[in-house]
């Protein structure tokens, strides 16, 4: 798809409340909304405006998601579903409309040269049908861009074994693969294979050779994608979402014959990720997939977004690495004395989200009632901080007023 430079003009306004400055847009664009902007040049004004997502839907007026915040573009109309036929025409094959028609939702991914990429999600709904875009880069970052631990760079250099980066929908988890998936390309020599649904950032082979798949372009099914990659002679597997036993027992296997398998669960800290694996298993089975994961498991990274005080967003983890000791309690299922080694083994790279979110506050790049939010135990945290020497009083209230 081409990026064009001409349309209707937005003005991002946020419900309930305005914007601390106004919002310019990116290109000088036709205020006559006589017509409806395409999909082409509503994509091109959100990624002028550094949204994360936008949201179209019959009988709305299109969203963008900035910050994490919803704002509406007020000087657009509301989309008709004559208007959102022609969206879906704009963006989907024949095939895929068929699908749409038939499922009710879609997965897909649409390029724009030189502007961005964009996952996309169809889906009908109660108001009506709905489109939501994720705006993903061109370039692939780099660790040190998203100001990353260095100690992923140690994670992912690990030839074997299964890293999990977990966390809630929108917190990063894709950028901070392709992220690791770039630190092997400048830094080793290996095949790796990406299964992807669909895939969000492209790379480059570089040193290593890169095999990405995506379901439904590449490979019928996702599971059968799974099934052959061990005969694809692969180094790394990226494998997305952990999503069922079927992908753990691969996951597993690749880890166990040698692989360096990278996935992703919908968790928020490092612990819960590993009981959300056994769950995926009957009761009298886990015991023997507990050691499995215990002698498998490299790592887990849980990562949330915090708003910073620049007005970006920036990411948050738990961090556990499996140490002979840490591997010890997980065969034991002794989650509280790995908590606390995650708590006091930092020269391992460990850490807990609240030690990162208190870093972040010392060196003033978060709010204390942003960290409040996110935070996996705001009480410790408030402790934290008040030994810390920072005034948390304000911010307590805050974080209560809104709980």
């Amino acid at each position: 798809m081409k990026n064009t430079n001409s349309g209707v003009g937005v003005q991002i306004d946020q419900e309930p409340q305005t914007l601390p400055s106004p919002l310019k847009p990116v290109v000088e664009l036709n205020s006559n909304l006589s017509h409806s902007p395409s999909i082409e040049q509503i994509v091109a004004e959100a990624h002028g405006h550094k949204a994360s997502d936008i949201h179209i839907r019959v009988g709305q007026v299109p969203r963008f998601r900035i910050r994490g915040k919803m704002y509406v573009a007020k000087r657009h109309t509301k989309v008709t579903l004559e208007v959102f036929e022609a969206y879906l025409n704009e963006i989907l094959t024949p095939a895929q409309r068929k699908q749409f028609a038939e499922t009710k939702e879609l997965d897909t991914a649409i390029f724009y040269p030189g502007l961005v990429r964009c996952r996309v999600n169809c889906f009908d709904s109660l108001n009506g049908g709905a489109i939501v875009l994720r705006l993903i880069s061109l370039d692939v970052p780099s660790i040190d861009d998203l100001t990353l631990p260095q100690v992923f760079k140690k994670i992912v250099s690990k030839g074997q074994g299964i890293i999990l980066i977990t966390g809630p929908t929108g917190s990063g988890k894709s950028t901070t693969l392709a992220a690791m998936i770039r630190h092997l390309n400048e830094t080793e020599y290996k095949h790796i294979v990406t299964i992807e649904d669909p895939v969000e950032y492209v790379h480059r082979s570089r040193k290593c050779l890169i095999s990405q798949r995506e379901v439904g372009l590449h490979t019928h099914e996702f599971h059968h994608a799974l099934r052959s990659v061990l005969r694809e002679d692969p180094d790394v597997i990226l494998i997305g979402e952990m999503r069922d036993r079927i992908t753990v027992d691969t996951a597993l296997q690749a880890a166990q014959t040698g692989h360096l398998v990278l996935g992703t669960l919908h968790t928020r800290n490092a612990i819960s990720s590993i009981n959300r694996l056994l769950n995926l298993y009957n009761p009298d089975e886990q015991s023997a997939i507990r050691i499995q994961i215990a002698e498998s498991l490299l790592a887990v990274i849980a990562q949330l977004l915090v708003p910073t005080t620049d007005k970006g967003r920036i990411a948050v983890h738990d961090i556990l690495i499996n140490t002979p000791t840490v591997q010890d309690y997980l065969l034991k299922g002794e989650d509280g004395d790995v908590f606390r080694l995650m708590e006091t083994e930092t020269i391992e790279g460990m850490q807990v989200m609240n030690q990162a979110l208190y870093n972040y506050l010392i060196d003033e790049k978060i709010t204390a009632t942003e960290a409040l939010k996110v935070s996996p135990d705001p009480q410790a945290l408030i402790r934290q901080m008040r030994t810390g020497g920072i005034d948390a009083s304000a911010s307590a209230r805050d974080w209560m007023n809104e709980g």
